[in-house]
């Protein structure tokens, strides 16, 4: 597929382009610090929920344990589209400095909490630095390389971000297992400085384009009313979702109150948007048709890998009985698989240069391995889970990494930011909305499915509707402790019940037989109670040999009905999920589509057609056509901010190479949209 041609006088042009290209010793020390900083970022988002049984034990506040986790996601999601675009305006290394510094400080106040109210505080704190670097890792990526050379990189990148999902859960529980959960937060200190180390000695500052307004005017330029309705929209939303069918009913006024506040705000950042001088999100970018899509995939992908890692894990413990020690040990098949697929993804890419096909046969594979979890019941075997994860990993390696190339690749350097920032806020967005659809519809089928299993269980009305609820909670499955603990509850209670019933009935058969048999007069009540009171003893040891056992036996069979029907609905819930999810699927293989290749820069250089020089000539003279003249191909030419077109390979259209105020060669064109409307 050929590029869209683009015009000289349509092209956004960058204000500052001469950056410095990083080699040897310092470029690696870049990259293993970017790669440093991305793994703590991501690693803290699943680090925590293996320790949080520990942390509640310490600090207590069982009511408040989920926000440990929300106030991270909450303020690293908000954060993600705002530092995007102020690191467009004023570089961004010294953005990833700050995040990192402020990210080690949430991790150094964390590990020093002593109340969950400051565990939270300070896990909000890390969330403003984790979603920085979140962020700007990525949009990095695009500063250093040209087009073809990110390939590769976003793929080994996003492998790495991958690994992250994959050790959290388990260093969590291997750290709070053999040392302290304070420790979770310590071990970023000596990583993250290490990594601070690196960027701020070996990454230039002037590696991002940025906007020629410095100072206080630039400061001026700073879309603060869009930073803040942005920020505050993002929360509301994040807290109805979070809130619903949790902490409140889908219809209470608090979550209609968030929904609708966050609906009204974003509203008003459209609005403001429109007509800002410094968008956070430029409207007009959404008329660039590869952004556009590539937007939209990551918002799909995201809510569709939320459903995988979130119910994939609770299937295999909860239906089919196997025992993990986390859930981040359960799903290895499926994040080890997405790593590799996207490292190898990425270096097909560079090679080939294009990506469109990699979309595309992504979106099938996802679709396919979709159709396959939906047909999972409670007697597929494990064997058949593992061989689905596999494929579901490959599909979202496949998927991964295009995403924020295609958008890099489609945009001017100068806008690196605002777009991957978008791609970032989108695809972690759609986690959180991924969660509340798919949450709410294995909610509601189990629901359903379990109302009419228990009315075919025959005296499950005996029980008390506290137990029930207990014995039909989803979180027996996974805890055969908890399972045994509450049978021996019931056992326990109902076969007291029972002996004395039992003792009961036989001592008034007893005294019946003895009213009978003694004869009346004077003495007869005390020769009748004398008779019960030596039966008695006797009664007693036959009703405690024979009365447990068929208690335990009536109690263990009528809860493992009660256990098979809450594992058959929520196989059933869990299918529809993966339903649903199957249509996600559908729909980013049509979004596909519309993500059109534009050639990668770098990937095959093309020789210019230029006459040769005379040979009496030293120097060549001749000077670029007219831009009326041009129609050139967006992937084979970088605009210079002094109007010089240079190829590819670094050359000028006049020969000449074109180096930078240092004297050093430039570092690679980024890849120039089609015009953006």
């Amino acid at each position: 597929m050929e590029a869209a041609p683009i015009h000289l006088d349509e092209t956004p042009v960058a204000v500052s382009d001469e950056r410095p290209r990083l080699r040897g010793f310092a470029l690696w020390s870049v990259l293993i610090a970017l790669m440093l900083t991305l793994f703590l970022s991501a690693l803290d988002q699943t680090i925590v929920a293996t320790a949080l049984p520990t942390i509640l034990g310490d600090l207590h506040g069982f009511n408040l344990y989920t926000w440990v986790i929300t106030g991270y996601l909450i303020t690293s999601t908000t954060m993600v589209p705002i530092v995007g675009k102020l690191s467009d305006q004023f570089g961004r290394k010294w953005f990833i400095v700050a995040g990192v510094l402020i990210f080690l400080a949430g991790s150094a106040l964390s590990g020093a909490s002593q109340t969950m109210d400051q565990l939270i505080g300070f896990r909000a704190l890390q969330g403003i630095g984790g979603g920085m670097l979140m962020s700007l890792v990525f949009t990095s990526v695009g500063d250093i390389f040209t087009p073809a050379e990110r390939a590769r990189w976003q793929g080994l990148f996003t492998a790495v971000f991958a690994l992250a999902s994959v050790i959290g859960p388990s260093a969590g529980g291997w750290i709070t297992d053999n040392s302290t959960w304070r420790w979770i937060f310590y071990l970023n200190l000596p990583t993250g400085a290490l990594a601070l180390f690196f960027l701020i000695f070996y990454l230039p500052a002037n590696i991002s384009v940025r906007s020629k307004y410095k100072g206080w005017d630039g400061i001026r330029r700073i879309d603060f009313i869009g930073s803040i309705t942005a920020a505050a929209a993002t929360v509301l939303l994040l807290l109805g979702l979070t809130w619903g069918g949790q902490t409140y009913p889908w219809g209470s006024w608090q979550v209609v109150s968030a929904l609708v506040a966050s609906g009204v705000l974003y509203v008003a950042f459209i609005v403001n948007e429109r007509f800002a001088r410094e968008p956070i999100l430029a409207l007009d970018l959404f008329r660039n048709q590869v952004f556009a899509a590539g937007a939209l995939l990551a918002l799909l992908v995201g809510m569709a890998l939320f459903a995988v890692v979130l119910y994939l894990p609770l299937f295999i413990q909860g239906v089919l009985g196997q025992s993990a020690q986390n859930s981040g040990t359960v799903i290895t098949p499926l994040t080890v698989t997405m790593a590799a697929a996207a490292a190898l993804g990425g270096f097909a890419v560079a090679r080939v240069g294009r990506y469109q096909w990699l979309a595309i046969i992504g979106g099938f594979i996802l679709l396919l391995s979709f159709f396959m979890l939906s047909r999972m019941d409670a007697s597929t075997s494990l064997w058949t889970v593992t061989l689905d994860m596999v494929i579901v990993g490959l599909a979202l390696g496949c998927l991964q990494p295009v995403m924020t190339l295609a958008v890099q690749n489609a945009l001017p350097r100068s806008r690196l930011g605002v777009g991957t920032g978008a791609v970032t806020y989108l695809r972690s967005l759609g986690s959180t909305l991924g969660t509340a659809i798919v949450g709410s519809v294995v909610n509601n089928t189990i629901t359903s499915e379990l109302s009419n299993r228990l009315a075919k269980i025959p005296n499950v009305n005996k029980l008390p509707p506290a137990v029930v609820s207990a014995a039909t909670n989803q979180q027996v499955l996974v805890s055969p402790s908890l399972r045994n603990q509450l049978v021996r509850q019931v056992t326990a209670g109902a076969t007291k019940q029972a002996q004395a019933q039992a003792v009961a009935q036989a001592l008034a058969k007893v005294k019946a037989q003895a009213n009978t048999q003694v004869p009346p007069g004077p003495q007869h009540d005390q020769i009748v109670a004398g008779i019960v009171a030596k039966a008695k003893p006797q009664i007693v040891q036959q009703v405690s040999q024979q009365v447990p056992p068929i208690v335990a036996h009536a109690v263990s069979t009528l809860f493992s009905q009660l256990f098979e029907a809450t594992r058959q609905a929520l196989a059933v819930g869990i299918q529809h999920a993966f339903t649903l999810s199957m249509i996600i699927g559908a729909l980013a293989i049509i979004v596909t589509f519309f993500l059109k290749d534009v050639e990668l820069v770098g990937s095959k250089p093309r020789m210019t057609q230029t006459e040769p020089a005379p040979s009496d000539q030293t120097t060549p003279t001749e000077q670029p056509e007219p831009a009326g003249a041009l129609a050139l191909s967006a992937a084979e030419f970088d605009i210079l901010p002094q109007g010089i077109i240079r190829t590819a390979s670094g050359q000028t259209q006049g020969g000449q190479r074109a180096p930078n105020e240092h004297g050093s060669e430039p570092v690679g064109g980024g890849g120039v949209a089609p015009a953006l409307g």
